[in-house]
């Protein structure tokens, strides 16, 4: 079995404790010795022995299941390799699993197509041949060819396949078909799954007949399934303890998180590898401090997926109540995860050495960007190397909502409080790394898409604020992109390149600069002049913009002049720079032309929107992350279309389920208010709340009055600490007191 030499080490311990016992030194390097456990089992005994130390007490029957839970949980387990090539022959190992056909290269996965994705499966002599769903598209074409060793091994291959294919899809049992009269040709091999149980038994139709891609930013009505089910029939199917949906919250949101990572441990690795792109060193850096993360996630998120089974289950341990908790999965998955601290405390160095690279090799800046423009890519790369510290910061919050629910004496409380003191622990290390880290990885992302600045990494710069303001010109006032930092601040107009970037147009710096509100001098509202040394302009909020945050918030920033600073007519007369023809027909994009290219970052949303983000607001946006089914209304009907929505980064993204590599549509909430729904809207049914940006109007139900809750109580705390980006109305009813509305 494949695995690393961590858990090779505390595999072999627990075998000790079975055949031997508890630990005794001379005795384990003795039967060490006599029993070859591992093939370097001499360079890890050190490792084996501290493992069995730990294990004192422990029956042989308890450390034979360990060693069971453990190797279950291996990428590896249950794996069988068969040897075959791509398209271009590069020696690759193909295997199957329960979720798909898995690609490999060494004992890498590079790929996994899942079954959802496969349309049809065949074989031609060597060839092995996969064809997948029109829809799927990113860095695979729609045939997918495999070449192996012999015709057998690639028939024996595509049985395998089959076979899993049909009994992890399967509906019902198929009946059986009459025999053809004449002869017919290709191979009669059909799988037949005999008792099969409902627990196996997967709906087929409802995923081969799914909607067709959703359209970004508005969302399409055409296909999707359409949920009519009756709402308290579904209300009783399920515990209604908000215990369960606190754990439901941390299963859906671990989901979300284990597919951020794999954006890096699978797709990345693949790009570059696929391209010869980065240094051996960068990758060992890179990968030996996220597969180890990634490996103990996968494990920790088939623990939450049984426990959460059992509870909503109708076994006897259901009934008295030994599942109904999930503060035990949480104790000792916290405990074990403070043992890759180590781990995440080299990301700092790991993000600052990619950054690096990129700079300096021209062929891993290649891969860089066009990975980005991949769909699966949904957010700037950079921002996926920083999920591992963010995701303790929501165990964190979520823990801290489970004990604030349960009462001191509920047989959950002590070790959610114990989980919740772990975790504590690690982000209090962690907490100055973060801060510095996000704010990286903002001056990097900005580095990447402004034209005119080489060095906005400087040690000591940190970003403060982003948004739009209209600068005086001499065509009159014009649609500007600011980005303020400690030192300087930057303003820029949106070019109509193919790479979607802004074009710096002008900085200033801090020292010596000086703000004055000008409305009077200039006749134009929210209007004031800075004063820098290098020149002086003129700025306004637009007047149709209900928030004037950006302009207020820069206002009072600069009011205070630092030393030495010239007095306010001192400064030569109002600079006023020549408009070009790129400029002017920039400062009418809509949202509706917006390029595939890094669409989902702030910046481009603040540009179409006219607003602004501070690097507080997204520290926040951070913490506030969510994952959960919404149904989603048809504009021009009763019927609604189920989906899996991720909220992060200022931003609704639709799947059709958690297991999807990539969003279908997006749906960035900078600006939109939130309300729920009159009269006119004509909607009678519950949890629903309403989106709306100008014409654009989404209607959105929650399948529990908690998951409804959460998305608001969510948005509520986003746009309270932002200040900005949102705008609420119509919530009077919901019992949020604590926010001030």
């Amino acid at each position: 079995m494949t695995c690393s030499d961590n858990t090779a080490a505390l595999l072999v311990s627990h075998l000790l404790q079975s055949e031997i016992g508890d630990f005794d030194e001379s005795e384990d390097r003795e039967h060490l010795k006599t029993n070859q456990y591992l093939p370097n089992q001499e360079k890890l005994e050190g490792k084996i022995l501290e493992f069995h130390r730990k294990h004192v007490g422990q029956t042989p029957a308890e450390s034979d299941f360990q060693v069971l839970e453990i190797a279950r949980k291996l990428e590896m387990y249950g794996i069988r390799f068969h040897l075959a090539s791509d398209r271009e022959g590069t020696k690759i190992n193909l295997a199957v699993s329960h979720m798909g056909v898995l690609v490999f290269q060494g004992n890498t996965k590079i790929n996994t197509f899942n079954w959802s994705k496969v349309r049809k499966l065949s074989f031609k002599r060597k060839r092995f041949l996969i064809k997948l769903h029109p829809e799927v598209c990113g860095p695979y074409q729609d045939t997918l060819e495999f070449l192996l060793g012999s015709r057998d091994e690639c028939k024996n291959f595509w049985k395998i396949c089959v076979e899993y294919h049909t009994f992890f899809r399967l509906f019902d049992q198929p009946k059986p078909k009459a025999k053809a009269v004449f002869f017919t040709r290709g191979s009669s091999f059909r799988y037949s799954p005999l008792g099969l149980t409902p627990a196996f038994q997967v709906n087929l139709n409802a995923v081969t007949q799914g909607s067709s891609p959703l359209l970004s930013p508005v969302l399409s009505d055409a296909g999707g399934a359409r949920i009519e089910e009756d709402d308290e029939t579904k209300r009783k199917r399920y515990p209604t303890d908000k215990a369960y949906f606190i754990a439901k919250e941390i299963l859906a949101t671990e989901r979300t998180y284990l597919k951020d990572l794999e954006v890096i441990t699978v797709w990345f690795r693949s790009a570059v590898i696929k391209e010869n792109a980065m240094p051996e060193g960068l990758m060992t850096l890179l990968f030996s401090n996220i597969d180890p993360i990634y490996e103990f996630h996968r494990g920790f998120l088939k623990e939450i997926e049984q426990r959460l089974s059992l509870w909503e289950g109708r076994t006897n341990a259901h009934v008295k109540g030994d599942h109904q908790r999930i503060g035990d999965v949480m104790l000792r998955n916290m405990r074990a995860l403070k043992e890759f601290t180590s781990y995440l405390q080299k990301h700092d160095e790991v993000l600052t050495e990619l950054e690096k690279a990129t700079k300096r090799l021209k062929k891993l800046e290649m891969v860089y960007k066009e990975f980005e423009l991949q769909k699966v890519c949904y957010l700037p790369l950079n921002t996926f190397l920083l999920k591992p510290i963010q995701r303790l910061m929501h165990y964190k919050l979520i823990l801290g909502r489970l004990c604030k629910h349960y009462t001191a004496e509920h047989r959950d409380f002590a070790d959610c409080r114990n989980a919740l003191k772990e975790v504590t622990e690690m982000t209090s290390q962690l907490q100055h790394s973060l801060i510095r880290l996000e704010n990286f990885q903002k001056l990097t992302e900005l580095q990447h898409d402004l034209i005119g600045i080489d060095n906005l990494t400087a040690p000591g710069r940190e970003f403060i604020r982003e948004g739009c303001l209209y600068k005086l010109t001499k065509k009159g006032l014009q649609q500007r992109m600011f980005f303020l930092f400690s030192d300087m601040l930057l303003y820029t107009s949106k070019g109509v390149t193919g790479t979607n970037q802004f074009k710096i147009h002008g900085h200033l710096s801090l020292h010596g600069m000086l703000v004055e509100e000008s409305e009077n001098e200039w006749s134009v509202p929210h209007c004031f002049t800075i004063y820098s040394a290098q020149k002086t302009i003129v700025v306004a909020k637009s007047t149709f913009l209900r928030n004037p945050s950006f302009s207020c918030f820069l206002y009072h920033s600069l009011l205070k002049p630092l030393p030495n600073s010239p007095p306010p007519g001192s400064s030569d007369e109002v600079s006023v720079e020549q408009e070009s023809e790129d400029d002017i027909h920039s400062s009418r994009s809509s949202l509706d032309r917006q390029s595939h290219h890094r669409a989902n970052t702030t910046m481009h949303v603040c540009w179409y929107r006219n607003t602004s983000v501070s690097m507080a607001d997204h520290s926040v946006a951070v913490e506030n992350q969510l994952s959960g089914y919404l149904l989603r209304k048809f504009k021009n009907s009763n019927g609604w279309q189920k989906l899996w929505v991720v909220f992060t980064n200022f931003c609704l993204f639709f799947y059709k389920t958690h297991q999807d590599d990539y969003p279908l549509a997006s749906l960035p909430l900078l600006g939109y208010t939130v309300s729920c729904p009159v009269e006119a809207d004509g909607i009678q049914k519950d949890y629903v709340f309403k989106l709306q940006f100008k014409s654009h109007v989404y209607f959105f139900r929650a399948e529990s009055k908690y998951t409804f809750e959460s998305f608001l109580v969510f948005i509520f705390h986003l746009r309270d600490k932002c200040r900005a980006p949102f705008h609420l109305s119509g919530f009077s009813v919901i019992p949020f007191y604590y926010y001030p509305l």
